[in-house]
């Protein structure tokens, strides 16, 4: 593992391109060769991060480079080292209490860790030694042991397939855990391999581990007896990954080539780089405020104290002379001791105990989500998922939402809607009306209720048939549920008598859910794919007749070509390639006489929604193919370079086709997928849609999501603009972008921000569409400075366009958009939602990443912060769970800063009638309990349950959601705000109290309070009005807020009773015995207390009371008959929001 890091970091497993050989079963090759085992790594996981032995150096290690913990330890050091006037057990039991919570919390996570990966290292696996099979752990198979795997488990390490139960030597597996496709893939064994695996004498000759799932190269030398060692090439297609699962195969064998840290699943397995929410960066800066006030007021102090002992007589009165060594002391150490006794007395307005609430309010918080029942899918029986509690408040306070298409906006569910023959439409919608179940409803005029010729109608469906990788589940016949299924054959008419109809129960597993809807899109058309057995293909035609093909090359698809091949050989040895893919794939390589009769439907449906391929085929003569044989055979042998070897064979085969026709696929959108876009706008949220699909049916997708309205002006930065007008795309290019920018940017009148089209009618909206090819431009343009003009000119039109539509992406460009847009000006806060594999880029790459789980696995669930299982609830949680959030962790921290002034400015004031002597104004009870008991509860406990605004309310008034944008509750307005009325209640209590002290005589026994009554009757004035302002603050109350709010007030006042009614042993001195009961027997002190609270809170009760209600009643549900322009406008409560008074909103809505 050490080696493999340190390889990593000297340039990466990815750049060695030295090989490895492999021993299979650790039989040595032909004699001639000394046989030295190789040294690998075992195939232990780990992904923890602590151990038992480095668990509390590496977790301190960690906690204390937090810069709050780090300062506070720094205190209590100066508390133990210098004669301080506070004990440090007023710091170190705050700071021991934080510490100990994350530790524990952080612990029982790697806990977790550990026990997933014993799970995973501990599970038994079969292994075959010397003909023997041997149950082992999974932690201790080797490189070079042969595996044996049964159906339903996982791939223990990756693995080359050696045989299969299957007479075709194939098998199937889904590798969701891996890339997110749940989709069965067809894997095959190495040719020639013994059926007998004792006497295999095999090596395998492979690349260096490296994290690219799809692709491998190797090759694997057979020895037979004396003879020349036979050579088989091992690609992809051989290999079966860690984490994946066997399907609909009772059993295989395979040989380990690479384990534990050195699979393809660990590989991938990337730490989540440790987002921060934009909270945390507000805290740090107020932080550091805090600590400027903190240090003036000890520097000021100071300064005072050697300016009062100046003066004669000040500095040794008669009654405390100094001892020999105090006059010897130097004067400039006294002055810094002095100075850190100050900072330690005023350390309490930082508050330590601040940072472990919002840990357990985050934490605590994020079981809502998941508990949340309108997140639960009954279709699916699973609700939300919360990977990170560390940003739901950023739910809250998105700008830019990046949304994936196929699977996102649509249900990645797809179904045969029509196809194109020679230019002639055949409709299946309406089979019924026609004789041959083919119907022809538009397309050019001169051909309306005409059809191509049968001959081409059969070549077409043969296409179909044989151009995919499916394959028949073995469970061909079932007889359950066959009723319903013979009801939709029904369907097609005449076209009864064509089907068996068990066949049409036939099920089928493909990588693509595309493939199965054009096979069964066949079968209504009468050809019916009956199987792949040993490399032939069987399909029945409409004649019932059974037609054999042999399989001779499968040219798969690629996200480059995006196209997939196959050649296959008929019974009467004709030789043909059939192909299909994209329109811009396949276009360029047939005759161009063809391309115009099929353009015009492809493109109609593109417009439609619909996922178009086009079809063509070839025929190859005995020349031409041996040449593409030998071609095919040398690429995959190769070690270096293969793919693009392979790509080149393959670009060179798939020239000069005939093309016959084009499929178009409907994938429906996902429920209220509409509404749910047009709430995301109303909240002022941009949203951007990158999609790998082409442009027409992304458009169309756009328009049904109503991201694009009918009057929205699409600005267009395609391939296909950048070639209008003849000349060098870089020039078009520039010119495009200039013209773009002077008519969306310059030209447009100036908007405020957050308004939305809804409300600016008169204003001309924009849509901006952008594809791969253009973008590769745009990011890496030849030069330097027209790239960074470029992307600039870019963001700027994107920025003024209601919607932004990316396609034909990347997944790798999916990210740099992201990217791009993050690290714009102003840092905007950005969400990324997805379903598969190709979004986890982006997923990683936003602030915050939603997962949905969908049809294409879980791999974008497992890399996500949240997952939810359809798109429409998306809605609720940013508009109700991120807007509550946001406004109760925003609460939480400026209120800790207030409660942490008011503590701390009266025993400010207090030094400048004690001669700055460091006389503490609290007991040192009182300085450790405030923070962990007597105000911590009654504020998490706020943060946690508050609702300001009813949750239906939010829903139904997306706008609610730019109150709160751009971080509005935690600037420096609210900040300043929260400090001067800390400030405020701060001297009212002090000089509040003083001014009952002047009477010098407050007991009916004559007795004076002493300087401990004087701290007591502030603390319990500070106590009872920071909570009670907490409890004026609350709009939602539940037996919980009462509990904790009634309860810690009774708790101080059971507390100080006890505390000072018994003479505690282990106490040196007890400033407090007995004051507490002691003051609550003088009316005055009564008085004064009561009489001080309600003077702090006075503004606000009068806030509450004298505002007249603007609307119905906040707690309320709305209406359903009340339209949403019973709401008020919701700039009436943006200040008392902002300023979290929320004094007008008792009796609104907002």
């Amino acid at each position: 593992m050490l080696r493999r890091r340190l390889n990593r970091l000297l340039g990466g497993d990815e750049r060695r391109v030295d090989s490895r050989t492999i021993y299979v079963g650790h039989r040595s090759g032909p004699a001639a060769e000394a046989f030295i085992p190789p040294k690998f790594c075992d195939n232990r996981i780990v992904s923890s991060k602590y151990t038992v032995w480095n668990f509390l150096p590496k977790n301190m290690f960690e906690q204390f480079r937090r810069i709050a913990n780090f300062y506070f330890l720094i205190i209590f050091l100066v508390q133990v080292i210098v004669d301080t006037p506070t004990s440090p057990v007023t710091s170190g039991l705050p700071l021991f209490f934080v510490i100990t919570v994350t530790a524990i919390k952080q612990g029982y996570e790697d806990w977790l860790r550990h026990k997933a990966d014993n799970e995973v290292n501990k599970y038994p696996v079969t292994v075959l030694e010397d003909g023997r099979r041997i149950r082992k752990e999974s932690e201790k198979i080797k490189v070079g042991d042969v595996v044996e795997v049964d159906e339903d488990e996982t791939f223990p390490c990756d693995l080359i397939l050696l045989q299969s139960s299957r007479d075709d030597g194939t098998c199937f597996v889904t590798t969701a855990s891996l890339d997110g496709e749940s989709n069965h893939k067809t894997h095959y064994t190495v040719p020639d391999t013994e059926r007998d695996l004792e006497s295999l004498n095999a090596t395998i000759e492979c690349e260096q581990p490296q994290p690219d799932l799809y692709k491998f190269v190797g090759r694997m030398h057979i020895y037979k007896n004396s003879q020349e060692p036979s050579v088989r090439s091992l690609g992809p297609e051989n290999l079966l990954l860690k984490g994946a699962t066997l399907k609909n195969t009772q059993r295989i064998c395979g040989v380990a080539v690479y384990t534990g840290m050195e699979t393809k699943m660990a590989l991938n397995y990337q730490g989540k780089s440790q987002k921060r929410s934009a909270v945390e960066k507000s805290i740090n800066a107020f932080l550091l405020v805090y600590l400027c006030i903190l240090v003036s007021k000890a520097l000021v102090c100071t300064t005072l104290k050697y300016v009062w002992q100046s003066k004669p007589g000040q500095d040794e009165p008669w009654y405390n002379e100094k001892t020999q060594r105090e006059k010897d002391t130097n004067l400039y150490l006294k002055m810094f001791t002095d100075f850190l006794s100050f900072m330690v007395l005023f350390n309490f307005i930082i508050p330590v105990s601040m940072y472990v609430t919002v840990e357990m309010q985050k934490f605590l918080g994020s079981f809502f989500i998941a508990w949340d029942k309108d997140f639960f899918d009954p279709e699916i029986q699973e609700g939300a998922l919360v990977n990170t509690s560390d940003l739901n408040e950023e739910l809250g306070q998105v700008e830019y939402v990046f949304t994936d298409k196929t699977g996102t906006l649509t249900q990645n569910n797809m179904e045969f809607i029509e196809c194109c023959i020679d230019g002639f439409q055949y409709k299946y919608r309406d089979a019924s009306s026609e004789l041959d179940g083919f119907c022809v409803t538009d397309g050019p005029v001169n051909r309306l209720q005409q059809k191509a010729g049968r001959e081409r109608e059969e070549l077409f469906l043969r296409a179909l048939c044989l151009c995919h990788t499916v394959q028949v589940k073995e469970s061909a016949e079932q007889s359950q549920g066959q009723g319903q299924k013979i009801d939709q054959v029904d369907g097609l008419g005449v076209l009864e008598e064509v089907f068996d109809p068990p066949q049409e129960e036939r099920g089928f597993i493909a990588s693509s859910p595309d493939e199965i809807a054009l096979v069964k899109g066949a079968m209504r058309y009468g050809f019916t794919f009956l199987g792949l057995e040993s490399k032939t293909m069987k399909i029945r035609n409409r004649n019932k007749d059974v037609e054999k093909y042999e399989l001779l090359h499968v040219l798969n698809f690629d996200p480059v070509r995006r196209r997939m091949s196959v050649i296959v050989r008929s019974i009467s040895g004709d030789t043909l390639l059939f192909c299909k893919g994209a329109d811009s794939s396949i276009f360029p390589r047939v005759r161009q006489e063809e391309v115009e009769q099929i353009r015009m439907h492809v493109e109609r449906n593109a417009t439609e929604g619909y996922r178009t391929l086009c079809v063509a085929y070839k025929h190859l003569s005995a020349a031409e193919y041996a040449q593409a044989d030998e071609g095919l055979r040398e690429a995959r042998l190769a070690l270096q370079d293969r793919e693009e070897k392979l790509i080149a064979v393959y670009n060179q085969v798939e020239t000069g086709m005939s093309l016959i026709g084009a499929t178009a696929v409907e994938d429906r959108l996902q429920e209220e997928a509409a509404e749910t876009m047009e709430a995301l706008q109303g909240a002022g949220m941009k949203v951007w849609v990158l999609t790998g699909d082409k442009m027409e049916t992304a458009k169309s997708t756009c328009y049904a999501c109503r991201l694009f309205q009918r009057n929205t002006e699409l600005l267009e930065l395609t391939v296909r603009t950048l070639e209008d007008g003849g000349r060098k795309r870089e020039e078009r290019l520039h010119d495009l972008l200039l013209e773009y920018h002077k008519k969306a940017v310059q030209d447009a009148p100036p908007v405020k921000a957050g308004i939305n089209r809804s409300w600016s009618v008169a204003n001309h909206d924009y849509g901006f569409i952008i594809d791969g090819a253009s973008l590769s431009m745009v990011l890496s343009s030849s030069s330097e400075s027209n790239s960074s003009l470029y992307k600039n000119l870019f963001l700027q039109i994107c920025q003024n366009c209601t919607a932004v539509l990316c396609c034909r992406m990347a997944p790798l460009q999916k990210a740099q958009i992201v990217r791009m847009v993050k690290n714009s000006k102003g840092s905007p806060i950005t969400l990324s939602i997805g379903d598969g594999a190709n979004d986890v880029s982006m997923i990683l790459e936003a602030h915050v990443g939603i997962g949905i789980k969908g049809k294409e696995g879980r791999q974008a669930v497992r890399n996500s912060d949240y997952a939810i299982p359809k798109l429409k609830h998306l809605k609720k949680l940013l508009l109700a769970h991120g807007h509550l959030y946001y406004v109760r962790i925003a609460h939480l921290v400026q209120y800790f800063f207030y409660k942490n002034l008011c503590f701390i400015l009266p025993q400010f004031l207090y030094q400048f009638f004690c001669g700055y002597s460091q006389q503490p104004l609290y007991d040192a009870a009182y300085l450790t309990m405030y923070n962990i008991c007597f105000t911590s509860m009654p504020i998490l406990a706020y943060s946690l349950f508050e609702q300001h605004i009813c949750i239906e309310v939010l829903l139904d008034n997306a706008t609610l959601y730019r109150e709160i944008a751009k971080n509005a509750m935690l600037r420096w307005g609210p900040f300043l705000y929260w400090t001067l009325l800390g400030v405020f209640h701060g001297l009212l209590f002090f000089f509040g109290v003083r001014y009952l002290f002047s009477n010098p005589a407050l007991q009916d026994n004559g007795q004076v309070f002493g300087n401990w009554s004087y701290g007591t009757i502030v603390f319990t004035v500070l106590v009872f009005t920071v909570t009670l302002k907490l409890a004026l603050d609350t709009r939602h109350w539940t037996w919980i807020n009462h509990f904790v709010i009634w309860g810690s007030l009774a708790f101080y006042v059971f507390f100080s009773f006890f505390w000072g009614g018994i003479i505690w042993p282990f106490l040196r001195q007890q400033r407090l015995y007995f004051v507490f009961a002691n003051m609550l027997s003088s009316v005055s002190a009564w008085l004064v207390i009561i009489l001080l609270i309600l003077l702090s809170l006075l503004p606000e009760i009068l806030l509450v009371v004298l505002r007249k209600p603007r609307g119905p009643h906040a707690r309320q549900k709305k209406p359903a008959q009340s339209g949403a322009g019973g709401l008020p406008s919701p700039r009436s409560s943006a200040r008392p929001l902002l300023m979290r008074t929320f004094s007008d909103e008792s009796n609104t809505v907002i």
